[in-house]
């Protein structure tokens, strides 16, 4: 087993692309994020004291050298037929005895609610559990996000449980549940068979 994240790093399965973010992702970013405010406010990030937490494409470019730099967070942009769709995030990275990190990610309401998602976590999860040497990985969805659970339920995490006012996201302290898939379930999951 590895232990490690071998960057930079490219996985793909179904047609769906996971690579780094590249400089030339910048207009495209920009022109998704915008077009998609109304359907990604409802599950970004705000700043609980006030201050406007829009990041513009150079600040999460710089930020993503630094962290895969630093080793404890990989961004990749989700790429569909030679198109940017989306980002997808293995972040807080952490080795020693826990090996644990999260994932996050949004898309492109173009392309919801057509697997790329669900391949996207897929194939990040599969990766970080069998190949890096990761041990737990960790997502958490507002209970109102509907879609971001089905993608989680496809894949098989285990429902962990409820942390109340857990992120600042929309303006407020929002709740979320906490789903969980480790190196001992990733057999059991559905994973495999998403990346068929």
């Amino acid at each position: 087993m590895i232990v490690a994240i071998d960057w930079p790093l490219s996985l793909a399965a179904n047609g769906v692309i996971l690579r780094p973010l590249k400089w030339s992702d910048r207009h495209h970013w920009a022109e998704i994020k915008s077009r998609n405010k109304s359907w990604l406010n409802p599950w970004e990030a705000t700043s609980p004291d006030g201050v406007p937490v829009n990041p513009v494409f150079k600040d999460i470019y710089r930020l993503s050298k630094r962290a895969a730099k630093s080793r404890n967070t990989f961004m990749f942009a989700i790429e569909v037929d030679g198109h940017l769709v989306g980002q997808i995030t293995l972040g807080n990275v952490i080795w020693g005895s826990l090996r644990e990190a999260y994932i996050g990610y949004w898309i492109d309401e173009n392309y919801a609610n057509r697997g790329i998602m669900t391949t996207s976590l897929a194939l990040l999860t599969d990766y970080a559990l069998t190949e890096a040497g990761l041990h737990r990985i960790e997502v958490s969805i507002r209970p109102e996000n509907a879609a971001s659970l089905r993608v989680v339920e496809k894949l098989g995490f285990n429902k962990e449980g409820l942390r109340p006012r857990f992120l600042h996201i929309d303006g407020d302290w929002r709740d979320h549940f906490i789903f969980v898939l480790t190196s001992e379930n990733i057999n059991s999951s559905k994973i495999a068979k998403i990346l068929r």
